[in-house]
């Protein structure tokens, strides 16, 4: 895509600190280095988020986020654990539309990154979640 960040950096046209590069993933810095080693790593096939993947496209990037993974706490030993997150549409806080995942090594948990999820399991009854499930479910092919 003409206009893609993304698709620029792993056409070489803007400059990027590639760590991994094969003939489906590109993996490089993230620019804002929430922590250090903070690495993306995006399918060159353009697709804008998870619901345009195929089942190829995703075993070809899912496979690899295992071997940089192992590569970061390789390179930081003193890494304590790995956030592996992945945004899908706007209201999901993507920014760039073309799909990635963030590999974020943790150090602490003073290290200026955290996620907070509520416990909201009082809202739903047993009845609701069952019907939930159910919905869901008759939707997976």
């Amino acid at each position: 895509m003409a206009d893609c960040i993304f698709c620029k950096i792993k056409d070489q046209e803007i400059p990027n600190y590639k760590v991994y590069e094969d003939d489906k993933v590109y993996a490089f810095l993230d620019m804002s280095q929430v922590t250090k080693g903070h690495t993306l790593i995006i399918p060159k096939k353009h697709v804008s988020d998870i619901f345009e993947y195929d089942d190829q496209l995703a075993m070809d990037l899912s496979t690899r986020i295992p071997k940089i993974a192992r590569a970061l706490r390789t390179a930081f030993p003193e890494m304590e654990g790995m956030n592996i997150i992945n945004n899908n549409g706007e209201v999901a806080y993507q920014s760039v539309f073309h799909s990635h995942v963030h590999l974020i090594p943790r150090y602490g948990k003073e290290d200026d990154f955290s996620m907070h999820f509520g416990d909201h399991s009082e809202q739903c009854s047993q009845d609701e979640m069952t019907q939930t499930a159910q919905i869901i479910k008759a939707q997976v092919n």
